[in-house]
């Protein structure tokens, strides 16, 4: 009886404490804030490191003209590579290059702007990007990640070990939410199309980097880490005027 009796008094003391105005505040709070942290971890999954509180303030609600670097990545040999490791095995292959570039790309305090295919497009702003020339350590970081994992890619992609090619460019660009049922945050400039084009000539000139004569004289004295080589005036496709181009 008496165990019956101190049963029936402790759940009625339960009950109590639980539909309690304080304890039913307390768990709507806490329930609150767990399920706004969750929204805000898988956002930042998906768009990248501080697109959450650009979405959740408003910043590019109105398109915004910013200054920034562009690089993008473009993996050499996709084609064959593709062809070598068929479908399953290639999509694994590139989503071990993304993830072992990943922590290059967040030391150097760049913004993973979208992945198309094999490349990778990264942005930084005008002064992160300058800092320590973080958009050029950038890239010979995650060369240096891809070759000190060279061993596990032979072993796993048929004796492949991944490697980049890359275009840089500076300047102004728009900024701004895009789209209606799927929201982005979108770039759009000519700084964009010039990167690209400036990347695609990495395979005819021989060499794993370019960078325009603009990013160059923004970046300002080099360490003696980084020895520019001047490569000449470009032509570009689709541009009226050559580019001066440098190799790193």
């Amino acid at each position: 009886m008496n165990d019956a009796f101190i049963n029936a008094h402790s759940l009625a003391e339960v009950w109590s404490i639980i539909t309690s105005l304080t304890f039913i505040v307390n768990y709507l709070g806490w329930l609150t804030l767990v399920i706004f942290t969750l929204i805000a971890l898988l956002v930042n999954d998906k768009y990248g490191p501080g697109v959450f509180a650009s979405f959740l303030l408003g910043r590019y609600f109105q398109p915004k003209r910013e200054e920034r670097i562009f690089m993008f990545l473009d993996l050499r040999g996709a084609t064959t590579t593709a062809e070598q490791l068929w479908e399953s095995r290639y999509f694994n292959f590139l989503k071990d290059v993304f993830r072992d570039s990943t922590s290059s790309i967040l030391k150097s305090n760049g913004e993973i702007y979208q992945y198309v295919g094999d490349e990778i497009t990264i942005s930084w702003e005008k002064d992160a990007g300058i800092l320590n020339a973080n958009c050029l350590q950038c890239f010979f970081d995650i060369r240096q990640r891809l070759l000190d994992n060279a061993s596990y890619y032979r072993e796993k992609y048929d004796g492949i070990v991944p490697d980049f090619k890359a275009g840089l460019h500076f300047g102004f660009v728009m900024v701004g939410e895009i789209g209606v049922i799927k929201r982005d945050i979108a770039y759009s400039g000519d700084v964009l199309n010039t990167a690209a084009r400036i990347q695609s000539k990495c395979n005819e000139l021989g060499v794993n980097i370019l960078i325009s004569k603009h990013l160059l004289d923004g970046l300002g004295a080099l360490s003696t880490a980084f020895k520019p080589r001047e490569i000449g005036e470009i032509d570009l496709r689709g541009k009226q005027h050559s580019l001066m181009l440098y190799t790193i």
